[in-house]
């Protein structure tokens, strides 16, 4: 059983990706191809995050398994976002 404090953590870890993530999709749109390398590794975070999340989540209860699932659709949200960006 995953404990209270771990799934926060790793919930305030995956709030940290999402807003790296999102500063490099807002420099991307600025300046288009001439941040490729922090922009790749912001994508790597997020997925580092969504296989970290899947792997939590199974040794959840159920409502920190709906935290997991809502964190991540925004994981997921933003991956598709930053994939479909032409820069």
């Amino acid at each position: 059983m995953a404990t209270r404090q771990s799934v926060d953590e790793f919930l305030q870890r995956c709030e940290d990706v999402i807003r790296y993530a999102k500063e490099q999709y807002t420099e991307a749109q600025k300046q288009e191809h001439y941040n490729d390398t922090e922009y790749t590794k912001a994508q790597q975070m997020l997925e580092e995050a969504n296989n970290e999340l899947a792997h939590l989540a199974l040794s959840c209860n159920a409502q920190q398994r709906e935290q997991l699932h809502r964190m991540r659709l925004q994981l997921q949200q933003l991956q598709n976002e930053m994939i479909l960006l032409e820069h």
